[in-house]
């Protein structure tokens, strides 16, 4: 996959995530516990639905900064080698996962 193509591909999965991440900003949100409103095991799955939210924005976090330190490597002409030893990465692990800094030896 050539330069532009690559960017394209972490260009548009940033923006995937992104996109996520708006979706599911109500769904992290404090959960308000009204006794009133919902019984006890209503609230508990609230709480549970928002932990659960949370988790995944978290993650969603840390790859859309795998896929800007990806980007910076592009710029700097570094995308496709391995952050830790400089040796290539695979291409099928590059076409995988766009945003790997390692090779699969350094992964492990």
């Amino acid at each position: 996959m050539n330069d532009t193509a690559v960017r394209e591909t972490l260009v548009r999965l940033k923006a995937e995530l992104e996109s996520f991440s708006e979706i599911s900003e109500d769904a992290r949100a404090t959960v308000m516990l009204d006794q009133q409103a919902v019984g006890r095991l209503s609230r508990m799955d609230a709480l549970q639905g928002q932990a659960m939210a949370q988790a995944s924005e978290r993650q969603r976090r840390a790859d859309i900064q795998r896929i800007e330190a990806a980007l910076k490597r592009l710029d700097e002409g570094e995308y496709g080698y391995c952050a830790q030893c400089g040796e290539d990465i695979a291409a099928k692990r590059l076409k995988v996962d766009p945003a790997a800094a390692f090779c699969i030896r350094c992964a492990k």
